[in-house]
């Protein structure tokens, strides 16, 4: 696998509580974000500050499931044998995430929080036209606990950097949130050639639509699911 062993090898409640500084030290730079997002998306002040503010809590309930999640998908397996039959999910390596193009923060956020909370390694490509937001969180996770090389921020043009992401042997799996419409096909059959996993985003109206600061929207486990992989044991009891 491609995940750093530093990173995946570190107990569930330790990434929690990285995670957790994270956002700890995104608060103290709440006022930088305020002024990067609201020149970003041309957002008033107040409303720059709600979406800061969401992204910081957001992040916060992501980092809450790093002790959780193995426990809501691992299971106890009945099986009609002297086993002991356990499934438990794992990381799938590095996950390359394309974000959001409108929500230079809080779509980040919200995108790659579920990737690194389970292992993951995470390459990002920031938002094409805002990205300046994404930059300045990649100074947060620089400066943070994160171990160097989780979180890799990448700024540019998408019709160049998304073809390399898709082909790429070591990306595992790659979120195509933000990969344009007319890049989708060529991008889902590259990563078709190398059997990465792909999660989708709805389709292009309904992402227009898609309301980064609803909660039930955007807070989702499954996205935590989506770049896990199951690992079934079977170990021998009794005689």
């Amino acid at each position: 696998r491609g995940a750093s062993p530093g990173w995946a090898g570190r107990t569930a409640m330790n990434r929690g509580q990285i995670l957790y500084r994270v956002a700890e030290l995104m608060e103290g730079r709440r006022q930088q974000f305020v002024d990067e997002v609201a020149r970003a998306e041309g957002l008033p002040a107040a409303a720059a500050g709600v979406v800061v503010a969401r992204a910081i809590d957001r992040w916060v309930w992501y980092a809450g499931w790093a002790d959780k999640i193995a426990q809501v998908l691992g299971t106890v397996n009945p099986v009609g044998a002297p086993y002991f039959d356990f499934t438990i999910p794992e990381p799938t390596g590095v996950v390359g995430v394309v974000a959001p193009e409108r929500s230079s923060l809080l779509g980040l956020v919200s995108r790659l929080a579920p990737v690194i909370v389970s292992g993951n390694v995470a390459v990002v490509l920031a938002s094409e036209g805002r990205p300046l937001p994404a930059v300045s969180l990649g100074e947060v996770l620089a400066t943070s606990d994160v171990p160097g090389g989780v979180v890799n921020v990448l700024t540019g043009w998408r019709a160049e950097l998304v073809p390399v992401l898709a082909a790429h042997e070591d990306v595992d799996a790659l979120d195509l949130w933000g990969v344009p419409d007319d890049l989708r096909a060529a991008t889902e059959s590259a990563a078709a050639e190398n059997l990465k996993r792909l999660s989708r985003r709805p389709t292009a109206v309904a992402e227009a639509k898609f309301d980064w600061t609803d909660d039930r929207r955007a807070e989702r486990p499954e996205w935590i699911a989506a770049f896990l992989e199951m690992k079934t044991v079977w170990h021998p009891v009794g005689s």
